[in-house]
């Protein structure tokens, strides 16, 4: 992939947490799929496509030590470097954008979508090259109802969204929205950027790209990462 004119490119992957939900007692970015932690499949989708990325992991420091053994483990040796993660995701992006430098290219991306595909990659980090921002959406397929004052009612589908990742930027741009405190309106990383006035441009996602969180996502993301090789 070449992006012209930029100081680099940066990919953030923020597995942070601790993975609560998945009811495992590795943590969710740990567990195996095809023989490999879910981590390693993220990283390596980014440098498979942009072979001169510099990848920035975000870990809780009580994790660190695992995932150095897990990279032996599995001759894993793609250049990282590793950082911190924050008591919110907003404090552990916060934490990782002090590593990246002013004037190139950064994707924000979650450890647990190991399914990203090139194509969503590729067409966030240029269209963030050229018009500021890009972040990744689908549409959605079910009828959904917005709850209210203790009642409920039908809204068009076509008016909403669900966001993925990478979420990509002009570094000097998220890392100047990165400066504020933290606010609880921060879902994600483009609304952070959202919250100085910048209007932020949607981009085509893909379906399988699902965020692994309970343990019916493990089982769909290993049908999938199984199924594409």
């Amino acid at each position: 992939m070449e992006l012209e004119g930029r100081g680099g490119v940066y990919a953030i992957i923020v597995a942070g947490g601790s993975g609560s939900r998945m009811n495992s007692a590795t943590p969710k970015q740990f567990l195996e799929i095809n023989g490999k932690p879910i981590l390693m499949h993220s990283i390596e989708k980014f440098t498979e496509l942009i072979p001169e990325v510099n990848i920035i992991v975000v870990l809780l420091f009580s994790l660190m030590e695992q995932w150095k053994s897990l990279c032996i483990k599995h001759h894993f040796s793609i250049p990282h470097q590793l950082v911190n993660g924050g008591e919110t995701r907003f404090h552990s992006v916060k934490n990782a954008l002090s590593l990246v430098p002013e004037n190139c290219l950064v994707g924000i991306h979650d450890a647990a979508r190991p399914l990203v595909n090139n194509k969503t990659i590729n067409n966030a980090f240029k269209t963030a090259e050229i018009k500021g921002n890009a972040i990744p959406v689908m549409p959605l397929n079910d009828s959904i109802r917005e709850v209210k004052n203790n009642s409920n009612f039908s809204v068009d589908r076509r008016n909403y969204f669900i966001i993925q990742t990478p979420q990509c930027f002009q570094s000097s741009l998220i890392k100047n929205a990165f400066l504020r405190d933290y606010n609880t309106s921060f879902t994600d990383d483009a609304s952070v950027l959202e919250a100085m006035g910048v209007n932020i441009n949607l981009i085509e996602g893909n379906p399988e790209n699902v965020k692994i969180t309970t343990p019916i996502d493990f089982v769909v993301a290993t049908a999938l990462l199984n199924y594409s090789i």
